[in-house]
């Protein structure tokens, strides 16, 4: 019954800034014992891993986001961030959080060149 709900997406002008949040909510007990993500899907392409943070705080980012994005946690507010900076076109996507085994329905981040 755990449920995971992103905000923050919109339109954004190319090398601005969004940060993305995610709220669990319901029987989030394994909250703060498991590793988060967030993830991306861009239409005609397949989901891809954006960025990953484990229980203990170690993150790892795909190659696309490393450098320009942040992936942080706050366990007493049952939250997952996403900031993104130096946003490029190629960024569009809807952006999912990912809390095994639960996804969010995910937010739209456009950015226009």
């Amino acid at each position: 019954q755990v449920q995971l709900v992103e905000s923050g997406g919109g339109l954004v002008q190319a090398g601005g800034s969004l940060r993305l949040s995610c709220a669990a909510s319901g029987n989030i007990f394994s909250f703060r014992t498991s590793p988060m993500g967030w993830y991306r899907q861009a239409p005609g392409k397949q989901r891809e891993l954006v960025a990953v943070v484990t229980a203990g705080g170690n993150t790892n980012y795909a190659d696309s986001a490393n450098g320009r994005f942040t992936i942080s946690r706050d366990n007493a507010q049952n939250t997952v961030y996403l900031q993104m900076n130096s946003l490029k076109p190629e960024d569009t996507a809807v952006y999912y959080c990912w809390l095994a085994p639960i996804w969010g329905r995910g937010t739209l981040v456009t950015v226009s060149s």
